[in-house]
Formats: structure tokens, C-alpha cells, sequence
């Protein structure tokens, strides 16, 4: 086990319960000596390799990149957001370790990170599949039928709304609301948009990324 990850995934766990990993000496112990006697591996978010859309080999020009970027800023006071965007423009999404070079960069808590990352619903902990399918559930979508795509995706897909299916094709997510409230209901796919979507057309709208 990489003791970066430990570290990451040990901070995050006291983020999570809102406690200070700093302040309970005995609960860290616990922590080690579950990962020490169980498989704990399979707990642990992937924070390396492949899971990350930077590969292995590209993966330290990534981080660059984002470091790149924090320097580039005039200030760093109250740009997280726009960072957190870049950050995942880069990689695809927000795992643990990308939270934590943030925090080492910007000098920001992980516990803020985190809370802005949860807060934002266009933000992601998990990789998104090569078509991330999004169907929005604001208002004029949902009484027009959009709980019903939703659930018509999920069947041929075979997975729940914030999974990814197994060969990495298609993510499923919802949007509270695209501003296309006309063309209700609404489905984006990557930066396309369908209008008007009925249950019977979820089928052939898939097979187009097939």
C-alpha cells in the first residue's frame, strides 16, 4: 500500500465525519490497525493508475499542469472554484489525491475542499465514463416526464444514477437544471443536447455512442 494514499484516505475519513485527524490520536490507531488487519484496499479510493484519466505516464504533467495553473492566478483569495474546474478538466474528476494538492498548493483545508466539491453538483469524486449522460431534473423536466428517462437510462445501462458502466462507456448522473426548461425534457450526453426526450428514443440515443 502506498502510505500516500493511506494518508490521503485517513484524512479524508476524519473530513467526512467533520473531526480533526490531529486531534484523536487513539481513532487514528483504530484506523491503522483496521487497514493493517483486514483487506482494506478495496475501501480505499484508487488514487493512482488508471482510475485517473491521466495514465501513469502522463500523470506527473498533469499535476504540473494544475500547479501551473494555481501559480498563474494574480491572487489565490477565493479562486477554489476555478481551480477545482481546471483540476477536473484535467483529470477528469476530483479524487482524494487531487484534493490534496490542492490543499498543499493553496493552503485551503481539506475539509473545505471537500465541502465545496460535495456542494457543487457539477463537481465529481468519480470517474465519469467516456459519454457521461446527465438528465436534468429541474422542474419543467420533471413534470414532463423526466423521473421516467431517468429510470428507462438506468435499465439499459444497467447501473444507478453517479455509477459508470463496467467497460467505462457511460456515466449516470442527474442536473438540477441546464436552462433549456422549452426543450423539456431535457439529456445531455458530453456537450450534446437532446430536447424532448421520450422513453422509447433512450435506445437509439444510446446506440449513436455505440
Amino acid at each position: 500500500m502506498n502510505i500516500q494514499n493511506l494518508i490521503c484516505w485517513l484524512k479524508l475519513e476524519f473530513v467526512q465525519k467533520q473531526e480533526s485527524i490531529f486531534f484523536d490520536l487513539n481513532k487514528v490507531k483504530k484506523l491503522i490497525f483496521k487497514i493493517c488487519s483486514s483487506n482494506i484496499d478495496n475501501e480505499i479510493p484508487k488514487m493512482g493508475g488508471m482510475d485517473l484519466e491521466c495514465t501513469n505516464r502522463t500523470k506527473e504533467k498533469c499535476f504540473q499542469e494544475l500547479e501551473d495553473f494555481i501559480n498563474s492566478l494574480e491572487t489565490q483569495k477565493g479562486e477554489l472554484i476555478t481551480v477545482l474546474h481546471k483540476a477536473q478538466d484535467i483529470f477528469g474528476y476530483l479524487p482524494v489525491e487531487v484534493q490534496s494538492f490542492v490543499e498543499e498548493k493553496m493552503n485551503i483545508p481539506l475539509s473545505e475542499i471537500y465541502g465545496v466539491i460535495t456542494f457543487y453538483s457539477f463537481f465529481t469524486t468519480t470517474p465519469k465514463g467516456e459519454h457521461p449522460i446527465s438528465v436534468c431534473m429541474g422542474t419543467a423536466c420533471y413534470v414532463n416526464g423526466a423521473e421516467t428517462i431517468l429510470t428507462e437510462f438506468k435499465r439499459e445501462l444497467g447501473i444507478r444514477v453517479g455509477e459508470t458502466t463496467g467497460d467505462g462507456k457511460f456515466s449516470l448522473d442527474v442536473l438540477r437544471c441546464v436552462g433549456a426548461c422549452g426543450m423539456a425534457p431535457v439529456v445531455t450526453i458530453g456537450k450534446k443536447v437532446y430536447g424532448r426526450v421520450e422513453p422509447d428514443e433512450v435506445k437509439n440515443i444510446l446506440k449513436e455512442y455505440q
